[in-house]
């Protein structure tokens, strides 16, 4: 089976509100980018990944005029994929929702939240968690932007697993000016996002518990080495969600990252940074799995363009994978 991560650079301005391609030269939200050009990217490379589940993080909208739902399936037709069903879980307020793709024929998936509103420990993730962030005595408020996914699966065979879809909020200081107060903003976001993964420690710390196969997947925007404020905190988001301690997941490339000490770390993102007019690549998107499922022969690659020579040695997916978002897939192949 093929399970996919892929971070999709502003989908939802490739569809109208009746959750129709939008296939013109008008630009769309990448840089450089028209939607005919980033629609024929995405099939391209989706149709050649051919997966059993695509995990899609910046998902088109959802809102009172536009579905996400119907966008990722009416996708899914136009360019015959297996994947052409959808689910989502809480809607969010960024249009970018957190959505799974699947083959109906190999699964059968349904939103399927836990945790209780309210609760001391792992609460439901459109709720609220409490904890204290800066040793002050005081509890902080944290809520998530995008609500992680949460999805019961069931193969063909029958085999029954739990998913996770996440995407962490970005550490980015927006609207600070100043050394100082970028410096205090980038600390505070860090400190959310941070209470954030332990947040979803807690709900994997149940599921591994109870002894129940996990994936999860998805955009961290963290990971070993990533900003000049790791070393005020110790640990990574992708550390915390992990786990430290026996049950852990595992991702092989987080822990390459991880142990890594003269070696380059994978990367699965890239983007272009204008003022020092450059590209800067990093790892921020994961499939992480439980033990159990490790023994089932997983095999992970990124379908990186210039790192992965498959892609590299077919140039129409090579440009197609840098023209479609500033993401890369992740893919998991399993013996589920």
């Amino acid at each position: 089976m093929r399970i996919v991560s892929y971070n999709i650079e502003w989908f939802d301005a490739l569809f109208d509100d009746a959750g129709e391609l939008l296939i013109d030269d008008r630009w769309s939200a990448r840089r450089d980018v028209t939607r005919a050009m980033q629609i024929e990217a995405l099939g391209l490379v989706l149709t050649a990944i051919d997966a059993d589940a695509i995990m899609v993080i910046e998902a088109p909208d959802t809102n009172t005029r536009r579905s996400s739902i119907r966008a990722l399936q009416n996708f899914g037709e136009a360019f015959a994929l297996r994947a052409d069903r959808a689910v989502i879980g809480y809607p969010n307020q960024t249009q970018q929702e957190i959505a799974l793709m699947y083959d109906p024929a190999v699964l059968d998936v349904r939103h399927d939240p836990q945790g209780l509103a309210g609760a001391p420990h792992a609460p439901r993730f459109d709720g609220h968690f409490r904890i204290d962030l800066d040793v002050d005595a005081t509890e902080d408020d944290i809520t998530f932007s995008k609500p992680p996914l949460e999805l019961a699966v069931t193969t063909a065979a029958g085999r029954v697993l739990r998913m996770i879809g996440v995407h962490l909020k970005s550490k980015a200081p927006h609207g600070a000016t100043g050394r100082d107060q970028v410096m205090r903003l980038s600390i505070a976001n860090r400190r959310k996002q941070l209470a954030q993964a332990i947040w979803l420690r807690q709900r994997v710390a149940q599921h591994l518990a109870g002894g129940e196969s996990l994936i999860l997947m998805g955009d961290l925007n963290d990971g070993p080495g990533l900003d000049e404020y790791e070393h005020l905190f110790g640990r990574s988001s992708v550390e915390i969600v992990m786990g430290t301690e026996p049950p852990q997941l595992f991702d092989p490339h987080a822990h390459q990252a991880l142990s890594r000490k003269l070696t380059a770390a994978p990367t699965s993102a890239r983007f272009y940074i204008k003022p020092e007019q450059r590209f800067l690549q990093a790892l921020l998107d994961y499939v992480m799995i439980s033990p159990d499922l490790m023994e089932l022969n997983p095999r992970w690659r990124i379908w990186h363009p210039f790192d992965d020579p498959d892609c590299w040695s077919r140039p129409e997916l090579r440009d197609a994978l840098i023209t479609a978002s500033d993401h890369f897939p992740v893919v998991l192949d399993i013996d589920l």
